[in-house]
């Protein structure tokens, strides 16, 4: 099936996720496949020399750079809710965006846009003051970068308070309830691993705008961006027919922020 008019997907993958000799994620390999990189800052994975390569290896290929900012847990890998004070997650926030535009600019390339990580994601997808938090952290680094996120959910509401853009995303390797939030990695099938799943969910949320939920029901979803991470077993393989998949059936996938 053809588009009459072309749509147009960004493909975004989180990448830099390892620490010191630690990698869990294939940077190069998937660098050469999304469009847009949410690289780890160093507070659920990575560290400095990772963040630094990843940059580079982006500006080589084309690929916006955003900071993928988490929970102060690399034990957890920041998957673990941890109720911090609204200050204090702001400031973290903001440290671990200006800690990548560093190595950004560096790379002759800046931030382009923020997406929380793991259980900062989710929590802040419902709670308003973590939502709050995050939204004003990237308001205090600038007004003109936006926030990834869950459309309809509190990211989009503290993005519109905070005077910033929001840039709406859905996943194609994630399972959803049916009030259209992802199910929690705890229960079993919360992520897809499954090629033709992952093919079928990517084609009817950029196609039909919708994703089945795990009781059967239909899920309205909004997307500029679609996600598929990295630490998923075959992410590579996945990532590459997903592309393939979408240009075939005459999506421009490129990059929302430039």
């Amino acid at each position: 099936m053809f588009y009459r008019q072309r749509v147009r997907i960004d493909l975004n993958a989180d990448l830099g996720e390892g620490f010191g000799a630690w990698k869990l994620t294939d940077d190069d390999a998937l660098l050469e496949i999304v469009t847009s990189a949410n690289v780890a800052c160093g507070f659920h994975a990575g560290d400095p020399l990772i963040m630094w390569r990843v940059c580079g290896w982006a500006r080589t290929r084309g690929v916006t750079i955003g900071a993928q900012v988490g929970y102060h847990d690399l034990v957890g890998f920041g998957r673990r809710r941890i109720d911090v004070d609204p200050p204090r997650l702001w400031a973290d926030v903001l440290y671990q965006i200006g800690a990548l535009d560093a190595f950004a600019r560096a790379a002759g390339m800046s931030v382009r846009y923020v997406k929380p990580h793991g259980a900062l994601y989710n929590t802040a997808a419902d709670d308003q003051a973590q939502a709050h938090a995050v939204a004003t952290a990237i308001a205090s680094f600038s007004p003109d970068v936006p926030l990834l996120g869950l459309a309809g959910s509190e990211h989009e509401t503290a993005a519109r308070e905070a005077g910033i853009p929001f840039v709406a995303e859905a996943f194609a390797d994630r399972a959803y309830t049916a009030r259209g939030r992802l199910v929690p990695r705890s229960e079993p099938g919360a992520v897809h691993s499954d090629l033709q799943t992952v093919l079928a969910q990517a084609v009817s949320i950029v196609r039909d705008g919708q994703v089945t939920a795990v009781d059967g029901t239909p899920v309205p979803v909004r997307a500029e961006s679609l996600c598929l991470h990295g630490d998923t077993a075959g992410a590579v393989d996945l990532a590459r027919a997903v592309r393939a998949r979408l240009t075939e059936i005459g999506v421009d996938v490129k990059p929302f922020a430039s």
